[in-house]
């Protein structure tokens, strides 16, 4: 990857693309410490578990959550509201016609997807902001002899906007520089975390000298879990597809060879992220009232990190795999397709048989993908089993969690597809010239 980046800045307008698109992740990361002055949200952690809801935001958003900055909702709203619009279009007939209406089709359901994130992030802060409104910081210079709704009023606009203008840098990224530009935003919030969390683990090392294996042990695992996930994530089954000779004329036509790619973990990380919403929400509700008997009772037996809440992790990834694997790859439409371009699989009849066969073989492989992805999901909560009171290792955890590690991974590679084909399309572009 680092030889394609280089033989990227070579090109001229690569280069301004690549250099357009750290400006803006700079001015990001700017605003991911600059504070929403009158809010403090040292309490939000203060009540967490293990790794909760609240963990997984600030690590997305690089720490930002917990700086108490403008951009502390991050790409959370437009992510979820991504989500929910992709379900969505398969369930709604509207929806659905307008992703196949091409360019214009996609730019209706973009529309669409920032008003869900608008109301969302609406709905975020105000949660934020009423549970934890003892954190409104009242003695603020700025704030002084203001009522407390209107503190509170003040710091959901502010949070409103920093989410609005997370996703107008990423839409700049999308447009301006290389990448997807929401994934560019959570890739480096990552690396931040993870870097904040590592510098911690060394300060920690410096004043225990018998932490240095704590954090060896860790950087062999990451290191381990990081080959394991390229491994899968480049893992995929050819299914091969003949097509039949045509004549025309004089001319003949048809007759080549191709396949159907079906990748191993095609679903990627979304059943991670559906199971733990799903897991997380009432955690979330519930800890808006942190002496009540049912947070209490919700914390206990199904809180992160408790034996039912890693069991139902699990059960609930192979399902939203499944799930997943549904709407994103339907064997009956590959199947008319193939038919109706006069191809077929070798040994399979066209038509149902053909259908059936991808069926099976997209099962297999998805039930292999899902376990994989239940095991890698379930790594931070065992591990916090087994290190007991080290804090900060419970640290590292957080900021290495195995969905980080996914989504960066995934990012750094589908970059890493975009600036070779960006360099190939000028070589042939050079080449015609």
């Amino acid at each position: 990857m680092f030889k394609t980046i280089a033989n990227a800045f070579k090109i001229k307008d690569i280069r301004k693309k690549i250099l357009i698109t750290l400006l803006l992740l700079l001015i990001y990361r700017l605003g991911c410490w600059l504070p929403a002055v009158g809010f403090d949200t040292s309490a939000i952690f203060a009540n967490e578990g293990t790794f909760g809801f609240f963990d997984l935001m600030d690590m997305v958003s690089g720490g930002a959550l917990q700086n108490c900055s403008v951009l502390a909702l991050g790409v959370a709203p437009y992510i979820t509201a991504s989500i929910v619009i992709q379900l969505l279009t398969v369930a709604v007939p509207a929806l659905e016609r307008l992703s196949k209406q091409g360019e214009d089709g996609r730019r209706k359901i973009n529309f669409y997807t920032r008003i869900a994130a608008l109301v969302l992030a609406l709905a975020q802060a105000i949660g934020i902001v009423v549970a934890y409104s003892s954190s409104l910081d009242t003695a603020n210079a700025l704030w002084s002899g203001a009522p407390t709704w209107l503190l509170g009023a003040g710091v959901v606009i502010i949070l409103v906007a920093g989410a609005m203008f997370t996703v107008w840098i990423g839409e700049r990224i999308t447009d301006l520089g290389i990448g997807n530009g929401m994934s560019l935003l959570i890739f480096v919030g990552i690396l931040s975390s993870a870097a904040s969390a590592l510098k911690e683990a060394i300060g920690q090392a410096v004043q225990d000298i018998t932490y240095l294996w704590v954090i060896a042990l860790f950087i062999v695992a990451v290191i381990a879990i990081f080959a394991l996930i390229v491994f899968v994530d480049g893992g995929e089954r050819r299914v091969p597809i003949q097509y039949a000779k045509q004549i025309k004329g004089r001319k003949m036509y048809g007759g080549q060879s191709t396949y159907i790619p079906i990748r191993v973990n095609g679903s990627g990380v979304m059943p991670i992220i559906f199971a733990s919403a799903l897991l997380t929400f009432p955690q979330l509700i519930l800890s808006f009232w942190p002496n009540s008997s049912a947070y209490a009772w919700y914390t206990q037996w199904l809180g992160s990190g408790s034996w039912i809440y890693i069991v139902l992790t699990a059960i609930f990834i192979l399902l939203f795999a499944f799930f997943y694997s549904k709407i994103t790859f339907d064997p009956n439409d590959i199947s008319k397709r193939i038919q109706q371009q006069g191809g077929f699989i070798p040994g399979i009849r066209a038509g149902k048989p053909t259908a059936d066969h991808l069926r099976k073989i997209s099962g297999r492989i998805t039930l292999f993908g899902a376990i994989f992805l239940a095991v890698i999901a379930l790594i931070p909560s065992l591990a916090f089993k087994a290190i007991g009171d080290y804090a900060q290792a419970a640290t590292l955890i957080n900021a290495f969690s195995a969905t980080g590690l996914m989504i960066v991974v995934s990012v750094a590679l589908e970059l890493d597809k975009q600036l070779e084909a960006q360099m190939l399309m000028r070589n042939y572009k050079g080449f015609l010239d």
